[in-house]
């Protein structure tokens, strides 16, 4: 990946009302009242969210390793 990439893959964040309705479907799983449509959200949710932490922390060290 390049700088421009790499640096944004950093920056990526979800929007307010994404993270509202993640945290709506993580409620109603909780409780478990989720229809099959939305645990499929939530769970693709949940996987992306993961799949993110795994790989900004790496793009965040080769930006510091690129200076």
């Amino acid at each position: 990946m390049n700088t421009q990439a790499l640096k944004a893959l950093v920056e990526l964040r979800a929007r307010p009302e994404d993270v509202e309705r993640i945290e709506w479907l993580g409620t109603r799983a909780n409780e478990g009242q989720l229809t099959g449509d939305e645990r499929q959200e939530y769970q693709s949710s949940v996987m992306f969210a993961n799949f993110l932490g795994i790989l900004q922390p790496k793009a965040r060290r080769k930006l510091q390793a690129e200076g």
